[in-house]
């Protein structure tokens, strides 16, 4: 083999490596993360909303979430069912390679159960979410308003 083809073949086999390497690292992310208060100061319960893609080249799953802020946190999906709006847990959210879910008012979103100091409006929130893998990512949630 000459220097040239060994070179070829090196650079082959780094990027093939690095390719690896940036897979097995390759975690989600969430956008635009809020949580909205709720009306009259209550804050006993609140609920999280934004977008968390998948860029990575597999899918994957989340399995939970837990914040410092919050004694419980969980990720629910509220539906209509003959007539009546329900909220269920959803144990495991998969997350398809290259896809996002969104969580929005009224669908899916996360619940936030009592928060361990009083929130207020432009307050950042840490959310930590765990991966059926073992790996966990972490999303910053702005406080906002009732309807803000």
């Amino acid at each position: 083999m000459d220097k040239h083809a060994i070179k070829l073949l090196v650079a082959a086999v780094v990027m093939l490596l690095a390719g690896r390497a940036s897979a097995a690292d390759c975690l989600p992310d969430v956008h635009g993360g809020w949580i909205r208060l709720a009306p009259g100061g209550m804050q006993m319960m609140l609920a999280g909303f934004g977008r968390i893609e998948n860029p990575c080249p597999g899918s994957t799953t989340i399995t939970s979430a837990r914040s410092a802020a919050f004694a419980d946190v969980s990720l629910h999906r509220t539906s209509l069912v003959d007539g009546i709006s329900r909220m269920r847990a959803v144990p495991r959210l998969p997350i398809a390679a290259n896809g996002a879910v969104a969580f929005e008012p009224g669908a899916l979103h996360l619940m936030l159960m009592q928060p361990a100091k009083p929130l207020k409006a432009g307050d950042h929130v840490r959310i930590e979410f765990h991966l059926l893998d073992g790996r966990d990512f972490h999303g910053d949630f702005v406080v906002r308003n009732p309807g803000g």
